[in-house]
């Protein structure tokens, strides 16, 4: 994508307009492209959406950026990173569930804009197995984690550097935190890129905040109070904040506390199918640990934050960042797993009480724990369910994109308009001006699904269209304002009015049967035309 640009500096030297008329125009230099995937962060969690979490890097972004509010994710961690770089749906890219590899039928991101001469970099997490590691598929250099989860304060085994021939950075015993490391390799990647004096792409994807939470103490104290106060209260606080930020109807009530779904995990305890229960009855111990948790949690995105921040400077002593296109997003939902109180690893998918000396432990690298389905409720304000689950709390993601050398809107311009996570790859491809190929390694490759999002950038519009959604069970079509939505288990479609109802409390199924009809129908239509696309590759004539 280029932009034409009138040179004035012969009119200004000689005072002719005409000479200015007869300057040639000069394309617009390719962007750098800074891709930020934050992991498991819920809808609400952002200072800029409404939450208490001090993230004034990610805001100033928003603040000078756009901010699409429809946009969408694939509702779980791999899923939706096969997605992400492919701009393939996750079956098509492999990942119909939480196990695969992506196939030699789709190409990724770097591996496009690397034919356009671009240096490719990766930091962060993976989760895309192991047997097709980062730089089997485009990036130049990695630095992160290849599975899905693990200590944020232990580097070996965890943590590596691809291709292993590359120096690694050392860090004293107990200096070692991920998202940190994350910033200092981010930091040396784009001084590698600057030297190469080509634009680059950087792919810089946190752990943060996915369990085992882990943050500095520091970071954990300056919430404690804050969460002690409950989940019910953050929740009140928050929908007014989003409120008075635009984001939610004023007139919109706050949701009923989410149900915890019946999974594998909880099937035997009584929270299963049961409403998160009101913070003011739970024990005093129990609040205190829950509220260790939560702080955890949001230090984690504090951290995480403050890395961003560390990025976006240097882009911006360097001179970069006004025509750097930066990304950022949430791979999924916040993270209900597996009940209220959450999860300690030492008891599987149960739940130990901490208190004393063992409560101040939460954090650290002695603990390894989650928050629950009563903070995720809060986490998710104030849409319903979570991570794994196709109602909004599960797939909606805030995205945030930053591209001043090329948006025409004013800054912080929210959009309504619907997105889906296959839209990256071709917004990335055409704004590098790269040709996405006809095949890879001498076989035919899938044409991306998505749909470049810079006419929303440029001109605050582009062609609607429906998006659609799976996950092991839970399926989900949003058409316009309309949302169909079927959780798995053979539960009922479930049709909503997302204009008139954000939060998906008033189903309109049994009063709209046709719409039903047809909208499940073209669910269907959608699977099965992606299933016959991984039988048969063929590029699709789009």
């Amino acid at each position: 994508m280029t932009r034409s640009v009138l040179i004035l500096a012969g009119f200004l030297a000689s005072g002719s307009a005409l000479a200015a008329a007869a300057e040639p125009s000069q394309p617009r230099p390719r962007p750098n492209i800074l891709l930020i995937l934050a992991d498991d962060l819920g809808y609400s969690d952002l200072g800029c959406q409404g939450s208490e979490i001090h993230t004034p890097h990610v805001d100033a972004l928003a603040t000078r950026g756009v901010r699409l509010t429809n946009f969408y994710n694939s509702a779980r961690c791999c899923p939706t990173r096969a997605s992400l770089l492919t701009g393939v749906h996750p079956l098509q890219a492999g990942f119909p569930d939480m196990s695969g590899v992506l196939p030699r039928t789709v190409a990724t991101i770097p591996e496009v804009l690397k034919t356009a001469g671009y240096s490719t970099f990766m930091v962060g997490k993976w989760h895309l197995s192991a047997r097709s590691k980062p730089t089997d598929r485009g990036f130049d250099e990695f630095y992160g984690m290849l599975g899905g989860f693990n200590s944020c304060w232990q580097e070996d085994p965890f943590y590596t550097r691809w291709p292993r021939d590359r120096v690694r950075r050392t860090y004293a015993p107990g200096k070692f935190y991920s998202t940190d490391v994350f910033g200092d390799y981010a930091l040396d990647f784009l001084d590698q890129g600057r030297k190469a004096g080509k634009p680059w792409f950087l792919y810089l994807a946190f752990n943060a905040a996915h369990f085992p939470l882990h943050a500095p103490e520091a970071d954990i104290a300056r919430y404690e109070a804050i969460y002690a106060e409950g989940w019910d209260q953050i929740r009140a606080w928050r929908l007014a904040r989003m409120k008075a930020l635009g984001l939610m109807p004023g007139d919109l009530a706050l949701t009923p506390r989410t149900v915890v779904p019946r999974n594998w995990a909880n099937a035997s305890k009584p929270s299963a199918g049961q409403p998160v229960p009101a913070w003011d009855t739970l024990p005093l111990d129990r609040r205190q640990d829950l509220a260790r948790r939560m702080a955890t949690y949001a230090a984690m995105i504090d951290r995480m934050d403050q890395n961003i921040g560390r990025v976006v400077e240097k882009l911006r002593k360097t001179g970069e960042l006004e025509n750097t296109l930066i990304f950022f997003l949430s791979d999924n939902g916040a993270c209900g797993e597996w009940d209220p109180f959450g999860f300690d690893v030492e008891t599987g998918p149960g739940n130990i009480l901490h208190r004393g000396d063992d409560l101040r432990a939460i954090g650290s690298p002695q603990s390894y724990l989650s928050y629950g389905s009563g903070w995720a409720n809060a986490c998710s304000t104030p849409l319903r369910f979570y991570k794994q689950y196709t109602h909004e709390g599960g797939i909606r993601t805030p995205l945030i994109v930053h591209y001043p050398a090329a948006t025409k809107l004013s800054p912080g311009t929210k959009l309504g308009e619907i997105g889906y996570i296959t839209d990256i790859l071709p917004t990335c491809i055409e704004a590098a001006g790269a040709d996405y190929p006809a095949e890879r390694d001498g076989h035919a490759i899938l044409a991306p699904e998505g749909k470049s999002l810079l006419p929303l950038l440029i001109r605050g519009t582009r062609p609607a269209r429906p998006i659609f959604i799976e996950h092991e069970g839970s399926k989900a079509v949003r058409d316009g304002d309309w949302k169909l939505v079927q959780e798995r288990g053979g539960q009922p479609w479930e049709l909503y009015n997302l204009a008139q109802d954000p939060t998906e409390t008033r189903n309109l199924a049994a009063r709209e049967p046709g719409r039903v009809h047809a909208m499940a129908k073209a669910w269907q239509d959608w699977a099965e035309r992606c299933a016959e696309s991984v039988r048969a590759p063929k590029r699709s004539a789009r």
